[in-house]
Protein backbone atom coordinates (compact mmCIF):
# COMPACT_ATOMS: atom_id res chain seq x y z
CA UNK A 1 0.00 0.00 0.00
CA UNK A 2 2.98 2.46 0.70
CA UNK A 3 4.53 2.03 -2.41
CA UNK A 4 1.42 2.50 -4.32
CA UNK A 5 1.28 6.11 -2.70
CA UNK A 6 4.52 7.00 -1.18
CA UNK A 7 3.57 10.18 0.68
CA UNK A 8 0.96 8.23 2.77
CA UNK A 9 3.93 7.04 4.90
CA UNK A 10 4.94 10.56 5.26
CA UNK A 11 1.80 12.18 5.85
CA UNK A 12 1.27 8.99 8.74
CA UNK A 13 4.83 9.70 10.09
CA UNK A 14 3.30 14.09 10.55
CA UNK A 15 0.01 12.87 11.65
CA UNK A 16 1.37 11.06 14.56
CA UNK A 17 4.17 13.32 15.29
CA UNK A 18 1.80 15.97 15.61
CA UNK A 19 -0.56 13.80 17.45
CA UNK A 20 2.27 12.82 19.67
CA UNK A 21 3.20 16.74 20.32
CA UNK A 22 -0.73 17.87 20.97
CA UNK A 23 -0.93 14.62 23.54
CA UNK A 24 1.84 16.28 25.49
CA UNK A 25 0.60 19.88 25.76
CA UNK A 26 -1.16 20.92 29.15
CA UNK A 27 -5.42 21.35 28.34
CA UNK A 28 -6.39 23.17 31.36
CA UNK A 29 -4.86 25.28 34.19
CA UNK A 30 -4.58 22.04 36.64
CA UNK A 31 -2.86 20.41 34.25
CA UNK A 32 -0.42 23.64 34.02
CA UNK A 33 -0.35 23.81 37.62
CA UNK A 34 0.68 20.10 37.75
CA UNK A 35 3.47 20.16 35.29
CA UNK A 36 4.65 23.71 36.78
CA UNK A 37 4.51 22.37 40.74
CA UNK A 38 7.66 20.14 41.02
CA UNK A 39 7.33 20.34 44.73
CA UNK A 40 3.84 19.07 44.54
CA UNK A 41 2.26 21.44 46.98
CA UNK A 42 -0.59 22.88 45.10
CA UNK A 43 0.60 26.15 44.07
CA UNK A 44 2.93 27.62 41.86
CA UNK A 45 6.12 29.43 43.44
CA UNK A 46 8.03 32.25 41.34
CA UNK A 47 10.83 30.20 40.89
CA UNK A 48 8.83 26.78 39.45
CA UNK A 49 7.05 29.57 36.95
CA UNK A 50 10.37 30.95 36.14
CA UNK A 51 12.07 27.39 35.55
CA UNK A 52 8.93 25.91 33.98
CA UNK A 53 8.51 28.62 31.45
CA UNK A 54 12.07 29.29 30.63
CA UNK A 55 12.48 25.74 29.05
CA UNK A 56 10.93 26.98 25.70
CA UNK A 57 13.82 29.26 25.47
CA UNK A 58 16.51 26.65 26.58
CA UNK A 59 15.17 24.73 23.36
CA UNK A 60 15.54 27.75 21.38
CA UNK A 61 19.06 28.63 22.57
CA UNK A 62 20.56 26.01 20.39
CA UNK A 63 23.94 26.94 21.22
CA UNK A 64 23.77 26.73 25.11
CA UNK A 65 25.21 30.15 25.56
CA UNK A 66 21.80 32.26 27.27
CA UNK A 67 20.91 34.51 24.17
CA UNK A 68 18.80 33.56 21.52
CA UNK A 69 20.02 35.31 18.54
CA UNK A 70 21.28 34.24 14.65
CA UNK A 71 23.56 31.95 15.75
CA UNK A 72 20.85 29.84 16.80
CA UNK A 73 18.39 29.89 13.69
CA UNK A 74 17.04 32.22 11.38
CA UNK A 75 15.74 35.45 13.00
CA UNK A 76 13.01 38.16 12.00
CA UNK A 77 14.64 40.83 10.06
CA UNK A 78 15.71 43.66 12.58
CA UNK A 79 15.18 41.33 15.63
CA UNK A 80 17.37 41.67 18.83
CA UNK A 81 19.13 39.23 20.51
CA UNK A 82 17.21 38.16 23.83
CA UNK A 83 19.07 36.87 26.45
CA UNK A 84 18.00 34.39 29.10
CA UNK A 85 18.39 37.14 31.78
CA UNK A 86 16.32 39.59 30.64
CA UNK A 87 14.03 36.90 29.49
CA UNK A 88 13.60 35.22 33.01
CA UNK A 89 13.22 39.06 34.53
CA UNK A 90 10.17 39.50 32.20
CA UNK A 91 8.68 36.25 33.52
CA UNK A 92 9.27 37.45 36.89
CA UNK A 93 7.57 40.67 36.28
CA UNK A 94 4.62 38.64 34.75
CA UNK A 95 4.16 36.07 37.49
CA UNK A 96 3.79 39.16 40.09
CA UNK A 97 0.98 40.05 37.74
CA UNK A 98 -0.90 37.16 37.52
CA UNK A 99 -0.60 36.67 41.34
CA UNK A 100 -3.70 38.37 41.69
CA UNK A 101 -4.31 37.93 45.78
CA UNK A 102 -0.50 38.86 46.40
CA UNK A 103 0.54 35.80 48.13
CA UNK A 104 3.60 35.04 46.39
CA UNK A 105 2.25 31.48 44.71
CA UNK A 106 -0.50 30.67 41.57
CA UNK A 107 -2.66 28.79 42.04
CA UNK A 108 -4.68 26.83 38.79
CA UNK A 109 -7.48 30.07 38.62
CA UNK A 110 -4.43 32.94 38.40
CA UNK A 111 -2.49 30.63 36.10
CA UNK A 112 -5.76 30.67 33.81
CA UNK A 113 -5.72 34.45 33.95
CA UNK A 114 -4.53 36.38 30.30
CA UNK A 115 -1.13 38.59 30.58
CA UNK A 116 -1.97 41.54 31.99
Amino acid sequence: MFRRYPGLLAALALVTAMSAAAQDFPRTPKEYLQRMDTNGDGKVDEAEYVRYMSQGFMRMDVNGDGVIDANDGPMRPGARPIHLDEFQRNLIQQFHKLDANHDGFLNARELAQPPR
